[in-house]
């Protein structure tokens, strides 16, 4: 039952209030990040006492920032290419299908999100170990869709269960394959789904970073585990910068997957 918040009277300025500053809350931390990413102090000095471009020039001029960010951008390409295609077989199966042990299947792709992550990272680190994958980019995306399947299956589930079988069911009546219905109707169909899919997959492996640190190596670091690395060793702006870029994708991602779910509402 939904709120009517022009009854609730005096309560609405309260409940404003209230939202008002759980958002400066969550939000002010970042504001401070971004802060100092342009400020000119070395010490991060909050209020910044000048403006500066300076952390982002030492930033990009650091060929193993580069890197961790290409690694970053390379491991989260794959895992969403993955993670869309056995995300949205498992979906099909999972709304399309019924069979015994389909609701523990079910669960089972939800078990990533519920098990503490640090667990998770234990358990797949030991187990890389013994199978000579660790720091291994195929390790990386590996343990990376194991994270990210639960989002896909959700988002593409979700748009096929508002999606109407009976077109596609027209289509084969029509002559083409269930597999050629499927790509030529459901598919277009339910592409919002597929596109929230992508994103937050590939959001999951962006800013993944405990399954990260243990599954790094000297040589092989995505931008998160560079970023915790650099902070152990030195408390510097540049973190500030690359935290800031790292954030402003977020951002940019969530703004769009928000704009495809307004498209698809109207």
């Amino acid at each position: 039952m939904l709120l009517d918040f022009d009854k609730l009277g005096p309560w609405k300025w309260i409940l404003g209030i209230i939202a008002a500053l759980t958002c400066l809350f969550l939000l002010l931390p970042i504001v401070f990040i971004v802060a100092l990413s342009f400020g000119s102090s070395r010490w991060l000095q909050f209020p910044p006492p000048d403006w500066t471009l300076k952390w982002y020039q030492e930033l990009l001029a650091d060929p193993r920032w580069i890197e961790a960010a290409w690694t970053s951008a390379k491991i989260g390409v794959l895992v969403t290419i993955f993670s869309v295609v056995i995300g949205g077989l498992a979906a099909l199966a999972l709304n399309r299908h019924n069979f015994r042990g389909k609701e523990v299947l079910r669960g089972f792709f939800l078990t990533p999100m519920v098990l503490p992550v640090v667990v998770f990272a234990v358990a797949i680190y030991a187990l890389f170990l013994k199978l000579g994958l660790g720091g291994t980019l195929f390790g990386f995306v590996v343990a990376h869709l194991v994270l990210a399947l639960p989002f896909s299956a959700i988002a593409i589930s979700g748009a096929l269960e508002n999606f109407d079988k009976s077109i596609e069911d027209a289509a084969i009546l029509c002559g083409a394959s269930p597999w050629e219905a499927r790509w030529r109707v459901t598919i277009p169909s339910i592409k919002h789904g597929i596109f929230s899919a992508a994103i937050f997959s590939f959001l999951v492996s962006w800013d993944e970073v405990v399954v990260a640190i243990f599954m790094a190596s000297p040589t092989l670091q995505t931008l998160p585990v560079r970023i915790w690395s650099t902070l152990r060793q030195d408390l510097t702006p540049v973190i500030a910068a690359a935290s800031t870029l790292l954030l402003g994708l977020t951002l940019v991602l969530m703004l769009v997957s928000a704009l495809l779910k307004k498209g698809k509402s109207k």
